[in-house]
């Protein structure tokens, strides 16, 4: 079975070759890429695409209003040591003058 492009999940994709390559977006990558690599693995990105890890450093990009409060994580607020978590608010953090948060990696840029 011929798995999806990594890149853009187009089921289109074909062997050439040792190589599999993807017609709509045109990237290619090796069989024994597909085989070592763990599908399960959930990759997080910020906002310019940077991939996100445990313990990573981020800035807010947009001022945030805190659901059920009056509080607001202003623009260019720092958080340090974020842990990434499945679902829809992917970080989970703790801001200083706030406590725990969890945040969306879309509104956030690594360091």
């Amino acid at each position: 079975m011929i798995p999806n492009c990594p890149k853009c999940n187009s089921e289109y994709t074909y062997e050439d070759g040792s190589m599999y390559v993807c017609p709509e977006c045109a990237h290619e990558w090796s069989q024994l890429e597909t085989e070592s690599h763990d599908e399960d693995v959930k990759v997080y990105k910020d906002c310019n695409g940077n991939i996100l890890q445990d313990g990573d450093s981020v800035t807010v990009i947009k001022d945030l209003k805190v659901k059920g409060s009056s509080l607001v994580i202003k623009i260019g607020t720092k958080v340090k040591n974020i842990r990434l978590i499945d679902g829809d608010h992917d970080i989970d953090c703790k801001i200083d003058g706030i406590g725990a948060m969890k945040l969306k990696s879309e509104f956030v840029k690594k360091l």
